[in-house]
């Protein structure tokens, strides 16, 4: 007997079609960690054009509200990726386009509300995240970033 056919015997063999299996969600994978890393580097650019100072600049200088902020914005969108892959319902092309375009239209809808956010709360994002030291205001910019993403998310679903 055979290794193949006393594995086969036992129930070990793997079924037919399984290589290919394998090899899509491999694909998928891939393709919707493009789609998102894509989306997060364009939502971390939108934030640093329209955030006073050099957003990136300040994070690699270890400012701690500038990370505070930039990593909600990273959270936020994430949430927004999640929710179209899994409303996508298994469909590939239809799950990456849906998560390319909520996903621009979130760092958008984002850019704006945080803007707006500053304006009506009247805090100096450029002083608050060009701060050297922990400033409580950069939670309620953080938070305005998580909650967004959260809405947009809904909203996909």
């Amino acid at each position: 007997m055979t290794m193949y056919s006393h594995a086969a015997q036992h129930g070990l063999a793997l079924q037919e079609g399984f290589a290919g299996f394998i090899g899509r969600g491999v694909g998928a994978i891939v393709l919707y960690a493009l789609v998102g890393l894509f989306l997060m580097l364009v939502g971390f650019y939108a934030i640093d054009l329209t955030t006073p100072g050099r957003l990136g600049q300040l994070v690699r200088e270890g400012r701690p509200n500038a990370v505070v902020v930039t990593s909600a914005g990273l959270v936020s969108m994430a949430f927004i990726v999640v929710v179209a892959i899994f409303n996508a319902g298994g469909r590939l092309f239809e799950g990456l386009l849906s998560a390319l375009i909520f996903g621009l239209v979130g760092v958008i809808v984002q850019v704006l509300a945080v803007r707006l956010l500053e304006w009506v709360t009247r805090i100096e994002v450029r002083a608050v995240i060009r701060a050297e030291h922990y400033a409580p205001a950069s939670l309620v910019v953080a938070a305005a970033h998580v909650a967004l993403g959260l809405v947009v998310a809904v909203a996909i679903s």
